[in-house]
C-alpha cells in the first residue's frame, strides 16, 4: 500500500494516511485502500481499537483535486468517474461507522473537506492545538452535504450550529471545535497520535464485547424511529452479556477491587 501505513500493537491496528507531500489528500487510490483495511477489520476478531491519523503536518486536506478525477482514469465518462470517487469516499465514512472497533482519531493541522467527514465518523476525537477544522464547501462553489458531512455534523453539534458552519464555510480552531463538543481530548503539539494511543490502552482494558455491542446501539440510536424500537435492541444485546465469561470476571473484578482481565470469552 502506498496511501496508508498500517501499524499492529497488542489489540490496536493504527492507521495512518501516508500521502504529507500533498497533506494526505485522498485520491482514488488512497480510498480503495482505506475500504480494503476498514472490510478487514470487520472481520477482525483481534483488533479492538484503531487509531486513523495522518503523516506529516496535517490530518488530511480533503479530496486530492488538483490530482485529478478522484474516480482515477477509465473509459466513463468525467461525470461518472467523479459520481464514483465521491461515492467510494462516502463509503469510507460509512465504514468506519459500521466497523465493530471504536475509532480514535488523532488530529493536527488541517482537517479539511473529505478530512472533516472522516474525521468525524470516528468514535473519539484527540486533537493537538495545531488542529483546524475547515469545511470550504460553498466558497468553492460545492454543498456541504460531502461524504457524510450534512448527516454527521447536526447529530455532533446541532442542526443550528451545524447550519452556521457549513452555510459560512467556517474554520474551528481546536478551541472552538472542543467548546462545539467535537473534540474528546486536547493533546499537547504534536502528541496527538501518543495521547490517541494511550487512550486506545484505556479502551483496551474494557470489555471487548461491552464496546463492540456499545457501538453497534450508538450508531442504532441515530436512525431508530423511537425509544421502544432501542429498548428492544438494548435488551437483546444486554440479554447476551449475560452469558459471557467477561461478565462474570468484570462483576467478580468489581467485587473484588481490582482492574478486570477481559478475554472476549
Amino acid at each position: 500500500m502506498s496511501g496508508i501505513k498500517l501499524d499492529r500493537r497488542d489489540g490496536v491496528r493504527t492507521i495512518t494516511l501516508s500521502r504529507p507531500e500533498r497533506l494526505n489528500a485522498v485520491d482514488g487510490a488512497l480510498t480503495e485502500e482505506m475500504l480494503d483495511v476498514l472490510n478487514d477489520l470487520a472481520r477482525d476478531p483481534d483488533t479492538q481499537v484503531v487509531v486513523l491519523t495522518g503523516e506529516g503536518r496535517g490530518f488530511c486536506s480533503g479530496m486530492d483535486i488538483q490530482g485529478g478525477d478522484p474516480g482515477g482514469q477509465t473509459s466513463e465518462g468525467r461525470v461518472q468517474r467523479l459520481y464514483r470517487g465521491i461515492a467510494r469516499g462516502g463509503e469510507v465514512t460509512a465504514r468506519l461507522r459500521e466497523i465493530p472497533q471504536p475509532v480514535i482519531a488523532a488530529l493536527r493541522g488541517p482537517v479539511a473537506g473529505m478530512g472533516v467527514s472522516w474525521a468525524l465518523a470516528c468514535d473519539l476525537r484527540v486533537a493537538d492545538p495545531t488542529t483546524r477544522f475547515v469545511v470550504p464547501f460553498v466558497d468553492l462553489g460545492l454543498s456541504a452535504g460531502d461524504c457524510g458531512l450534512s448527516w454527521l455534523l447536526p447529530r455532533l453539534v446541532g442542526p443550528a450550529r451545524a447550519a452556521e458552519i457549513c452555510y459560512r464555510a467556517q474554520r474551528l480552531d481546536v478551541g472552538r471545535a472542543d467548546a462545539l463538543g467535537l473534540i474528546t481530548e486536547i493533546a499537547p503539539e504534536g502528541g496527538d497520535v501518543e495521547s490517541a494511543q494511550a487512550l486506545a490502552d484505556e479502551l483496551l482494558t474494557r470489555s471487548p464485547y461491552g464496546l463492540r455491542r456499545t457501538k453497534e446501539l450508538l450508531n442504532a440510536s441515530l436512525d431508530v424511529p423511537g425509544l421502544r424500537r432501542q429498548l428492544m435492541a438494548e435488551t437483546a444485546v444486554q440479554t447476551l452479556a449475560f452469558f459471557s465469561e467477561d461478565l462474570a470476571e468484570g462483576m467478580t473484578a468489581t467485587l473484588q477491587k481490582r482492574p478486570p482481565e477481559f478475554k472476549n470469552r
